[in-house]
C-alpha cells in the first residue's frame, strides 16, 4: 500500500532512537515531566476520582502499571485511563497550536503504562513518546479547522496518537501499525458540546482515546484487522469530521519535520485560547500599573476557534468551566497578574472577578484569525476608568516554541502542579524530576512515584 495513512504507519513502525534528533530527545524529556506534573496536580478533582473509581472497580486489585492518581498497581488499561483523565484536568498540559491538539495527555499515560508492564527501556518509551506526538499532530493537522468546530481533537486524533506510540512499545510493523490505526479511528470521539453545562467530558475524552488507542494497538498485534483508510477514506475521519481536510498534512516532513518541538507549555491554568489575549493584557497592565478596579472595558481580539470553544462560556458554574470564561481569565490577569490554580479555586467566589468577567468581551479579529492555528496572536483594547485607550499586543505566547520554558522553569512548574493539594511532598517531585531527567540510561520503565 502507498497512501498517506499507509506512510504515516510505516514512519511510525520503523521510528528507532538513533534516528531522532538529540533535542526531540530532550524536549521529549521535558513534556513527559511536565505531563506527571498534570497527572498529579488533577489527582484530587472530583472528575478524575470518579474515573478512578471506575478503573478501580472494572479493573484487578493490583498490576505491573501504575495508577498515579490513586498511587496503586493496576492493569496498563486501567492506569492510561485514570492518568490520561487527570493528566488534562488542570489545563496545564502541552499544546500544538497548528494541530490544536493536547498530546501529551493521550500519548504519555498509556506509553508509559505499557512500558512498565512489558519491562521496556527509558529509550523504547521516548520513541514510542515521539512516534505518538508525530503521528497525532500530523492528523490533528489533517483534521482541520472545520473538525475543531465541533469535536475536540484531542480525544479524536489522541485516540490515533495512543495508538500509534503503544504500538511502537509493542513493536507492529507497519501492516499492523496501519491496522492498529484503523481500529484507533472507528473509537475517536469527542464533543465540545459538553462547555455549555460545565459537563466532565474532557476527562472522559482523554481517559477514552488513552485506553481505546492501546486497546487497538493490542488488537492489532493479535493479528485484528482495521480499516486501511480510517484517515483519508471515502467514509473514514474525514468524510465524517471534516471539510477542510488536508490528507498532504498526514505525511508532512516525516522524519525531517518534528513536530513535537513545535509543541507549547502551557503558562496560564486555563483553555490555551485564553492565554493569547491574557499574556497581552498581563503586559499592559504591568506597563500602566494598572489593577481590576482601573480598567472600564477590555476587548479581546481573537481567532474564530476561541470563539467557537470560549463563547458559550457565560456564566461559569465550576472551577473547571471557568477556565474557559475569557471574562475570568483575564480578570484574574487584572487582579492578580497571574492565572494559577489557586487563582483559579478562589476565582468564583471573588466579586471583583464577577464584576470584571461583565465588562470583557471577544472579538473576530481578521489578522489573528488568519493567522491561526499556526500562529496565536494576542491583542487587546482597555478603556481606563480615566479615559484612556490602551492596546497590547503578543505575537508569541509564553510556553511557545519561540518563548519556551526553560529546563529550570519547567522543574518549578513541576514542583507547584506535583504539591497542588498535596498530591505529592516537594521530596517526591524532586526524586520524580531526577527520574525523567535520566529516563534515556533506565534499562527498565519503572514507576513513578
Amino acid at each position: 500500500m502507498n497512501h498517506p495513512s499507509a506512510e504515516l504507519a510505516r514512519f511510525v513502525s520503523e521510528l528507532q532512537f538513533a534516528s531522532i534528533p538529540q533535542p526531540v530527545l530532550r524536549r521529549a524529556e521535558d513534556l513527559l515531566l511536565d505531563c506527571l506534573a498534570s497527572v498529579l496536580a488533577g489527582s484530587h478533582s472530583r472528575p478524575v476520582r470518579a474515573i478512578a473509581g471506575y478503573a478501580r472497580a472494572m479493573g484487578p486489585a493490583d498490576g505491573p502499571a501504575q495508577d498515579i492518581v490513586a498511587r496503586r498497581g493496576t492493569s496498563p488499561l486501567f492506569a492510561a485511563m485514570a492518568n490520561a483523565a487527570s493528566a488534562h484536568m488542570v489545563e496545564q498540559d502541552d499544546v500544538h497550536n497548528g494541530a490544536v491538539f493536547h498530546p501529551a495527555a493521550v500519548v504519555f499515560p498509556p506509553a508509559v503504562a505499557i512500558a512498565q508492564a512489558l519491562g521496556r527501556s527509558g529509550r523504547d518509551l521516548l520513541v514510542a513518546a515521539v512516534a505518538g506526538y508525530e503521528a497525532g499532530i500530523r492528523i490533528g493537522e489533517f483534521l482541520g479547522r472545520s473538525h475543531y468546530t465541533i469535536f475536540h481533537t484531542t480525544g479524536t486524533a489522541g485516540t490515533l496518537a495512543a495508538a500509534a506510540a503503544t504500538g511502537r512499545l509493542l513493536g507492529l510493523d507497519a501492516a499492523q501499525m496501519l491496522h492498529a490505526l484503523g481500529s484507533a479511528g472507528t473509537q475517536a470521539a469527542g464533543l465540545w458540546e459538553f462547555l455549555r453545562d460545565g459537563a466532565d467530558s474532557k476527562q472522559l475524552h482523554t481517559a477514552k482515546a488513552a485506553a481505546d488507542g492501546m486497546t487497538a494497538a493490542w488488537l492489532a498485534r493479535d493479528g485484528f484487522t482495521g480499516a486501511s483508510r480510517i484517515l483519508e477514506g471515502p467514509q473514514g475521519m474525514a468524510a465524517g469530521m471534516s471539510s477542510d481536510a488536508d490528507p498532504a498534512r498526514l505525511t508532512d516532513g516525516l522524519g525531517t519535520r518534528w513536530a513535537l518541538l513545535e509543541t507549547s507549555f502551557k503558562y496560564h491554568a486555563s483553555c490555551r485560547h485564553t492565554h493569547p489575549a491574557a499574556d497581552a493584557l498581563l503586559a499592559l497592565v504591568q506597563e500602566h500599573d494598572l489593577g481590576v478596579e482601573d480598567i472600564k472595558s477590555v476587548v479581546a481580539y481573537v481567532h474564530q476557534g476561541a470563539i467557537d470553544v470560549l463563547g458559550p462560556v457565560v456564566d461559569p458554574v465550576s472551577v473547571h468551566q471557568s477556565k474557559f470564561c475569557m471574562g475570568v481569565v483575564l480578570g484574574l490577569i487584572a487582579r492578580h497578574r497571574r492565572a494559577g490554580l489557586p487563582e483559579f479555586d478562589a476565582a468564583l467566589s471573588d466579586p471583583a472577578i464577577a464584576d470584571f468577567r461583565g465588562r470583557v468581551s471577544m472579538r473576530l479579529d481578521p489578522e489573528v484569525d488568519a493567522a491561526y492555528p499556526r500562529r496565536w496572536i494576542g491583542k487587546v483594547s482597555v478603556r481606563t476608568r480615566d479615559g484612556r485607550t490602551l492596546e497590547s499586543r503578543v505575537d508569541t505566547p509564553k510556553g511557545d516554541p519561540e518563548n519556551t520554558l526553560s529546563r529550570a522553569e519547567i522543574e518549578d512548574k513541576a514542583l507547584r502542579l506535583g504539591c497542588y493539594q498535596g498530591a505529592a511532598t516537594p521530596d517526591e517531585v524532586a526524586r520524580l524530576i531526577a527520574q525523567v531527567w535520566g529516563l534515556a540510561e533506565n534499562e527498565r520503565v519503572g514507576w513513578f512515584l
